[in-house]
Parts: C-alpha cells; structure tokens; sequence
C-alpha cells in the first residue's frame, strides 16, 4: 500500500502480483505489481515497448499472462467462470488508443450495443435512450447521437468511445494512451473530461499514457513502468523532483 495517508481507508479494487508476460525472447513484464484503490486515479507511464499497454490488456483478458495474479474487486481471474468473467466485464471500462467505433453505426447504435451485449445487467431495458442521452451529455455531445462516426473529428470519436464506456456503469475505467493523435487543445480537453467524470461516477481508473501534462493534471498516483517492473511509484511531484537518474531522464525529456 502507498505510505500517503489518503490511502488508508480504501479497498484495493485491482491487485497485480508478480506479472509476467514473455514474446518469444522479449520478456515484457518482469514480475510487475500494482494495487489501484477506490476512487483513484493511477498514472502509469513509461517508454514504449516497456509493457503499459501489454498489462492492461492481460488485465482484461486480451492477452493471457505467463505467471503472476490479478484480482479483481476480490476475484482471482485464474479461478473465475465464465459467467463471473462477464460480469466483472461489464465493471471493468476500457478506452482504447484509437477509439473503435463501429463505423457502420450510428453514436446511438454504438452506444446501444455494449446494452444488447450485457441484457443481464440492466434487466432487459426496453427503451436506452435516456442512457444513451444521459452518457452523451456527459461527454458534451448529445447533439450528435444520430451521427455516423466518419462525420466526427477525432476528438469527438474519443468522447463518443467514452461515452460507450460509460454506458455499463463500470466502477473502473482503464484508458490506453487517451490523448495520442490529439492536438494539444483537443487533448486538453480530453483530460478535462476524464477528471470530471471521475469526480461525477466515483470510478478507479488506470491510465496509460506518454503526455506528461495528461499524467500532471489527472493523477493521483504515478508508476514509472522501467524494464517490465514498477521502477518508481508516487505522486507526481515526488517523481518529478526524484534525484534517480531514470526517473529525471523520463520528466526532463
């Protein structure tokens, strides 16, 4: 557990131990550990190829792991069924880098299909549009439920992709490198957006990122990830003012 005080009180919702994942002779992640807690924010940063977005994927089952754990809200995910898995699926939100719409949907139908997807969750809901408005009224885009995503700019696409996250009602979020492709005002305003809705749905959330002034702004803790391990942990003025050579070579870059 981190020493700050803040952290005393809460519940780890996420706990890694010992990970480790291996691509032919590439060992990606050295026995990495992590613990995210109720209503955090953590950071992870690192260079590329140093194993960010491979731990998020084997997080969510995207990639299976070569040795260690991870448990989820108290579930060890080596010993979950099938229908246990689905349902943590359905807490668990992920962003991804580049959005992943559906291009031959519409906002609304894309906001619609992770609902048809998960029916259990929500009871057979018969009619999604207030959710579907109340999630795109979150993200400031109501007004473009009927658009197809080829009429969105990038920024919007990102918004909408938060959106259909948010549409679960997952208690985690996990964001891979939420503002690559961005330009500087529209990253802004991505990161606006992903504290309040923090601040607004009470979520965890693990963000990978490259953008120092993302990783600033919306942290509550930092990882540095160095040579597929937790090289450096803390808030992100610790970081920044560390006298280790690695960590000042990453900030002062």
């Amino acid at each position: 557990m981190p020493k700050n005080p803040i952290y005393e009180n809460r519940k780890p919702v996420i706990t890694i131990r010992g990970l480790k994942k291996t691509f032919g002779q590439n060992a990606v992640l050295n026995g990495f550990d992590m613990d995210l807690y109720e209503g955090e924010t953590l950071v992870i940063m690192g260079k590329s190829g140093s194993g960010k977005s491979v731990m998020i994927k084997c997080l969510i089952g995207l990639e299976t792991h070569d040795a260690g754990t991870i448990n989820i809200m108290g579930r060890d995910m080596e010993n979950v069924s099938e229908d246990e898995l689905r349902d943590i699926r359905t807490e668990v939100g992920f962003l991804f880098q580049g959005s992943a719409l559906y291009d031959s949907m519409t906002v609304r139908e894309n906001l619609e299909f992770p609902l048809r997807r998960h029916k259990r969750k929500f009871g057979g809901i018969s009619d999604t549009t207030p959710m579907v408005i109340e999630v795109l009224e979150s993200v400031g885009l109501a007004h473009a439920i009927d658009l197809m995503p080829e009429e969105l700019s990038g920024g919007m696409k990102r918004r909408i992709a938060l959106a259909r996250t948010l549409i679960l009602r997952p208690r985690i979020i996990l964001y891979d490198e939420p503002t690559t492709g961005l330009d500087p005002i529209t990253s802004k305003e991505i990161v606006l957006l992903m504290k309040s809705i923090q601040q607004k749905y009470s979520t965890s959330s693990i963000v990978i990122t490259h953008d120092v002034d993302c990783a600033r702004f919306i942290s509550d803790r930092m990882i540095l990830l160095v040579d597929g391990v937790n090289y450096a942990e803390g808030t992100f003025a610790e970081l920044d003012a560390s006298a280790d050579p690695k960590v000042q070579a990453f900030f002062k870059s």
